[in-house]
């Protein structure tokens, strides 16, 4: 280590006591989050291991706590996830394909573009429970305009078809995925936006100067040399995606649902919100029964993550 001008063997020994110091505290919060976490795992497991079997998974939520099940629950969170999904990855990754790579080139276009994405940033820092407020007005009642709850002013087929559709859209898992797209929306185009603006710019310049068009170089240039950000970026907005229970709630309206959603415009529940129904009900067995609900979600959690990751490092090149 370089001593500065002027600087004294004493004030060299006190600056590196500091650093030490800083490392061994900063290894100490390391070590004790990791410990906290390890610690409530196996609390769960050792907890909800009694109920976690087949017939767990696949029965329907009981008054009794040995027939309990999350089956619903969990089918429920599977749809309105993919759903999420299928909705939110792709507008968020165009938005934030024009947000940094078609930026206007005008002062007061380019002042009105600033805004915007000040915006998308702070509408990432929005509480859940707005986004479901929302859902209920857009999504669920579509504004009163197109008939009510208990009359769709459109329909086609009938609900025991699986392609069954109404206006609007009422408690259904496409209002459900829907508003949980309004939740993780600007999460995903912010981090696409940073790992658009991470690629190089020589990438950017020497595909151009090959003759390719300007949507030919994003294509297959950018797109592919940021793929990783986005990715994660996706798996951190997935992750939110499937433990939130404020917009479900809102959504939902119910909690106890006894059947699998055949078509979009079914009813539903999600795991979340059939956890925090047994973790309040006063019966300790339903406490244990919660605790095996908590270690499935973690597992469909994972699942959605280990997706994700596999389809990053598969579609991911290097910059090379």
């Amino acid at each position: 280590m370089t001593v500065p001008p002027g600087a004294t063997p004493r004030n060299k020994a006190t600056r590196r006591r500091k650093d030490k110091l800083f490392h061994l505290f900063c290894g100490i919060c390391a070590v004790s989050s990791v410990a906290m976490l390890g610690t409530l795992l196996v609390v769960l497991v050792l907890q909800g291991i009694e109920h976690l079997d087949l017939d767990f998974l696949k029965n329907s939520p009981s008054r009794k706590p040995a027939r309990a099940g999350i089956g619903p629950a969990m089918w429920g969170s599977v749809w309105i996830c993919t759903i999420c999904a299928l909705s939110a990855l792709p507008i968020g990754i165009a938005t934030a394909i024009v947000l940094e790579e078609y930026k206007p080139s005008g002062k007061r276009l380019a002042k009105a573009h600033s805004f915007m994405q000040l915006n998308i940033s702070n509408l990432a820092g929005v509480p859940s429970i707005v986004y479901g407020i929302i859902g209920l007005t857009v999504f669920v009642q579509f504004f009163g305009l197109v008939g009510n709850l208990n009359e769709p002013g459109l329909t086609l087929g009938t609900r025991d078809d699986w392609w069954y559709f109404q206006l609007p859209f009422g408690r259904s898992v496409l209002a459900g995925g829907l508003t949980l797209m309004l939740v993780i929306l600007p999460v995903v185009i912010v981090s696409s936006v940073e790992a658009l603006r991470a690629v190089p710019g020589s990438l950017r310049e020497g595909a151009l100067a090959c003759g390719s068009t300007k949507w030919q170089m994003i294509r297959r240039i950018v797109l592919p040399s940021a793929i990783p950000g986005i990715m994660t970026g996706a798996i951190l907005a997935m992750s939110r995606a499937i433990g939130e229970a404020a917009p479900i709630l809102v959504i939902a309206g119910v909690v106890f649902i006894r059947f699998t959603p055949q078509n979009l415009m079914d009813e539903f529940t999600a795991m979340p919100l059939q956890i925090y129904d047994w973790a309040g009900r006063p019966q300790e067995a339903f406490h244990d029964v919660a605790a095996s609900g908590i270690l499935v979600l973690l597992t469909v959690l994972l699942i959605f993550n280990a997706f994700a990751v596999f389809l990053r490092q598969k579609f991911q090149k290097p910059l090379q």
